[in-house]
């Protein structure tokens, strides 16, 4: 009996060009300076949603995390937290991958759509928690204030990056996934 490795060359393949993906639509979109730091309405989490909802909870993670976390290394603003961004970006992909597979009493379509909103639910709960956290424990704010800034400066951007992801990731999804089949890129997918 021949033991499954989880990570193939074509795995490894497949989580090098998402990732480069998730990279490359990071760049593409609009900073927005704060005084918490910059914020940024971009198409990465789009890619990171879809990575998860096409090749699984570990591939899609993985292509996130990686991409994501190369891109924070890329700007120094940025840099210090590319541990963090990675570690949601990963939960990200995941938690889209897994719903998307274990989710299995609706169609593939409310499928999709479920999964990919629990991938960018994750996301912004990670993301506006370590905002708060940062506020108060790095830069000394109060509690209060640590959640007011946050939730006037970093959630409006967050939950339009979510919608956007959400909404993208899903027609895509919808749109490559037997295209994807027939080529016969999804077999044998970790």
């Amino acid at each position: 009996m021949q033991e499954k490795r989880t990570f193939d060359t074509r795995t490894i393949a497949v989580i090098g060009v998402l990732a480069a993906m998730v990279f490359a639509l990071t760049y593409v979109g609009i900073d927005i300076p704060s005084p918490l730091g910059k914020c940024k309405i971009h198409f990465g989490n789009i890619m990171c949603i879809l990575s998860g909802l096409l090749f699984g909870p570990v591939t899609g993670g993985l292509a996130a995390g990686i991409g994501s976390a190369l891109f924070d290394l890329t700007d120094p603003s940025w840099a210090p937290e590319f541990w963090i961004t990675f570690i949601n970006k990963f939960a990200m992909g995941c938690v889209a991958g897994l719903v998307y597979r274990r989710l299995t009493v609706v169609g593939p379509q409310n499928r999709t759509w479920i999964s990919a909103l629990c991938g960018s639910l994750t996301y912004s709960f990670l993301y506006i928690s370590k905002n708060i956290l940062s506020g108060h424990f790095i830069n000394g704010f109060t509690w209060q204030t640590a959640i007011w800034e946050t939730g006037i400066v970093k959630l409006p951007v967050t939950l339009v990056n979510g919608v956007l992801a959400v909404v993208c990731a899903s027609l895509l999804c919808l749109a490559l996934r037997p295209a994807l089949r027939r080529a016969h890129v999804l077999t044998g997918m970790a």
